[in-house]
């Protein structure tokens, strides 16, 4: 049985992240969702929190000197970025279903995880920096990253996709009725 979820992205590089001690480091300080820190100078960053503490193993809220960060809660303090969340198995158990809703476009979903967290979002959310990633930020269903050229020949194959995806959604959810996974 499993005791945590790695839900990653496949733009990651993992050359500095072990996940022995990324786990022992989660265990300790009982979060019960996390994400690695992102190197600042190769990452594609999105949101401050996210960033690689050099010093301390790991954080869970931005200085509120930050001028994007001037009160508590998302993405200041209890929340990590979709890319790379790990979850406890309760908070799987949460997220799976939010996960589910949105299997295709994911944007702000990260937003919800916190409702997840089993408790305060903002002691039981955290960065973990000794053990850090790097996020390339490559889109792999369109987005940001397509160009004009590329556009118009990709979204058929998108679109085609999405309601595969949305097809399997339905039979996913009919057959977890029960609460199973």
């Amino acid at each position: 049985m499993y005791k945590y979820i790695f839900l990653w992205d496949e733009d990651l590089e993992v050359d500095n992240f072990n996940p022995r001690r990324y786990l022992n480091i989660v265990k300790s300080e009982r979060l019960e969702i996390s994400q690695p820190g992102l190197d600042p100078k190769l990452s594609e960053i999105h949101h401050p929190i996210t960033v690689r503490k050099k010093t301390g193993n790991f954080h869970r809220r931005v200085s509120r000197a930050n001028k994007d960060c001037s009160r508590e809660g998302p993405p200041c303090s209890g929340w990590v970025e979709g890319m790379a969340p790990v979850f406890s198995k309760s908070a799987w158990q949460c997220a799976w279903h939010l996960i589910q809703n949105d299997l295709v476009h994911g944007w702000g979903i990260d937003y919800k995880f916190g409702y997840c967290a089993q408790g305060d979002r903002t002691k039981n959310i955290g960065v973990v920096d000794s053990e850090f990633v790097v996020h390339r930020g490559v889109q792999t269903l369109g987005g940001s990253a397509m160009t004009k050229r590329t556009r118009g020949k990709s979204s058929h194959a998108l679109r085609q996709r999405t309601a595969q995806v949305q097809q399997q959604t339905r039979v996913c959810l009919c057959l977890n009725t029960e609460g199973t996974f």
